[in-house]
């Protein structure tokens, strides 16, 4: 089965052809990242703009990147929700005007979901496994008991990760995207200079706040220009990836499962890509995106929309939705 995803949930703009949720034909992703930087941030009507003048060119380019014409396509999917409601709408319109032209099946997806199914593409992986799913508006331990099955374990119950990577980059004066360069900031500090408190939560929850928090009243010890980003953002993605880890292994070892994955655009952050890593030494499997999957892309949209795809007797009557 042959699928062009769409995904326009934020701000790229993409739009891939995959087959049987596996085998990657193409896979094009047009960044809006130098048009938000200059605000610090994504601006939802900016980028819904963006993606209407990309849009097109980029479902052009799947097509000629796989060497495929638009009949030829077995369904077209794209993004749902969770995401901004205007830029979910240019992906979602997108697919189901080439549904209803080419006489073939619309599939929407989860946002979510797609991000878990990351980890099928170029991959023999299946069910059941425990998924760390992080990113800038999400962070759970979700059981992945089956393609279509799930339960989440462990959800946060204010930041995400990539949202406190986001709000202790800008603490440190360090530009949009912050999360990434604090990642690699991080790499010339010491992860020993400050010891960050760990939230104090249920088992079954994330907390990040406090973290923020500690951290800007390290910050304001230092005179203005004296700040040290390094051993501050060290410190920092250690006390945090340590809490994922340890979390995530908790609950690998609760429902006696070997096998771990991670999803989502901070599964792409090295610390914690290394820290998963190290669990093979102690018997666990386990498994993480390419990088180029880990951000938002349609590879993972087609996968979804295979392994996983909204279930309605109407999918052309689906509509956007911008929390889970």
């Amino acid at each position: 089965m042959i699928i062009l995803g769409i995904e326009s949930s934020c701000d790229e703009t993409a739009a891939a052809i995959v087959e049987d949720g596996r085998k990657v034909l193409s896979n094009i992703v047009s960044s809006q990242i130098k048009t938000h930087e200059k605000f610090g941030g994504v601006v939802p009507e900016v980028a819904a703009r963006e993606h209407l003048n990309s849009i097109n060119a980029v479902i052009k380019k799947a097509y000629d990147e796989a060497n495929i014409t638009p009949d030829k396509i077995d369904a077209f999917a794209s993004t749902v929700g969770p995401g901004l409601v205007g830029c979910l709408l240019v992906g979602l319109n997108s697919a189901k005007t080439l549904s209803v032209i080419y006489n073939k099946p619309y599939i929407g997806v989860n946002h979510l979901n797609a991000h878990v199914c990351a980890n099928f593409i170029d991959s023999d992986l299946t069910p059941p496994f425990i998924c760390l799913l992080v990113s800038g508006g999400h962070s759970q331990i979700v059981y992945i008991e089956d393609y279509d099955k799930q339960k989440i374990l462990c959800s946060t119950l204010d930041d995400a990760v990539g949202e406190v990577y986001d709000k202790v980059a800008r603490l440190c004066s360090i530009p949009y995207p912050g999360g990434i360069l604090l990642d690699k900031m991080a790499s010339s500090g010491s992860k020993d200079a400050f010891n960050f408190p760990e939230a104090k939560v249920k088992e079954d929850e994330f907390s990040f706040s406090g973290l923020k928090t500690a951290v800007l009243r390290e910050i304001k010890k230092f005179p203005e220009g004296k700040i040290p980003k390094e051993d501050i953002a060290a410190s920092f993605q250690y006390r945090i990836c340590d809490t994922l880890i340890k979390k995530t292994k908790y609950f690998a070892d609760k429902l006696n499962c070997k096998k771990i994955v991670m999803a989502g655009g901070v599964a792409a952050n090295s610390e914690l890509r290394k820290r998963l890593e190290e669990l093979k030494s102690t018997g666990y499997t386990v498994q993480a995106p390419a990088l180029k999957y880990c951000t938002d892309n349609a590879v993972m949209v087609a996968s979804a929309a295979y392994f996983n795809p909204i279930k309605t007797d109407e999918p052309l009557l689906l509509e956007v939705f911008s929390r889970d």
